[in-house]
């Protein structure tokens, strides 16, 4: 055997080798995620886990309006995916801890609070059944405002401004 040949032979060893310890790689890399999905399915089902709404729906700013628009409908309070959207974005820009410490509010010790920015009277009067009392959760935040603006204003379609 020349030796050109045994320097071939060594280099495709070499490389087998380096496939072999990148597959091996991909393979652990791909047992946890697949260990972690067998875990989950074994637990509970909770936000924190599977990054999901208790209620199935993503636990980003589209579930949260989804979730909310699903609960209005069960309560017949107007509003559309759209005109809650366009609220939040003004208000928070989607920012479920948002607060405004600067306002007319704020200097009455009653701070704007939330993705829909409510105030503490507000979200108490106009909390809706079944959410939660927690005036910084999403989904609490939303259908309590969208309450208020359908007894204010016909429907939270119908704020374009500060309310």
């Amino acid at each position: 055997m020349s030796a050109a040949a045994h320097h071939r032979r060594t280099h495709t060893h070499r490389l087998v080798r380096t496939l072999a310890v990148a597959g091996t790689g991909a393979a652990l890399l791909a047992l946890p995620l697949l260990g972690a999905t067998g875990a989950h399915a074994a637990t509970p089902r909770t936000a924190a886990t599977v990054g999901t709404t208790l209620a199935g729906y993503p636990n980003n700013l589209d579930g949260w309006i989804r979730e909310s628009l699903a609960i209005m409908a069960e309560k017949n309070i107007p509003g559309t995916y759209n005109g809650i959207h366009r609220n939040i974005m003004r208000e928070s820009s989607g920012n479920p801890r948002a607060i405004n410490l600067w306002d007319s509010n704020a200097a009455k010790g009653i701070p704007s609070k939330g993705l829909l920015q409510v105030i503490d009277p507000t979200f108490n009067a106009y909390h809706v059944e079944g959410t939660s009392y927690d005036i910084y959760d999403p989904v609490a935040n939303i259908t309590a405002a969208c309450n208020y603006a359908a007894k204010r204003y016909g429907s939270i379609d119908n704020v374009n401004g500060p309310y």
